[in-house]
C-alpha cells in the first residue's frame, strides 16, 4: 500500500452546496472517493491510498488534468484505489464534484 498527498490550486471554487459525496465502489480494478468541502475557496487536496505501489507520477496527471478541466477549488479527496485506470479515476472524480454541485 501507497499513500500520498498530492496538492493543487484550482481557479474558482466549486459551485454548489453539497457538503459531502462518496463515488465508486472499491473492488477489483476500481476505486472509492470520498469528497468533502474544506474551508478553503480555490485549494484542492487529494489523499491517496492505493495498491499499486509507483505511480505517483500518473497520479500527478491526472490529478493536475482534472483540476484544470473542473476547478474543484474547496474540496479534499480521499481516494482509496485498488489499482483503477487514469481513465476511470478520472469518471469518478467528476461524477463526485457533479454530485457536489447538484446536492442540496
Amino acid at each position: 500500500m501507497e499513500t500520498f498527498t498530492i496538492r493543487a490550486r484550482a481557479r474558482a471554487p466549486l459551485p454548489g452546496t453539497g457538503r459531502q459525496a462518496i463515488v465508486g465502489v472499491v473492488a477489483s480494478g476500481n476505486l472509492e472517493i470520498l469528497l468533502e468541502r474544506s474551508e478553503t475557496d480555490n485549494d484542492v487536496v487529494v489523499d491517496v491510498a492505493t495498491s499499486a505501489r509507483g505511480f505517483r507520477a500518473v497520479w500527478e496527471a491526472v490529478v493536475a488534468d482534472f483540476v484544470t478541466r473542473s476547478s474543484p477549488g474547496g474540496v479534499r479527496f480521499s481516494i482509496h484505489d485498488n489499482g483503477a485506470r487514469p481513465d476511470t479515476v478520472t469518471l469518478r472524480l467528476l461524477q463526485g464534484v457533479k454530485l457536489l454541485e447538484t446536492q442540496p
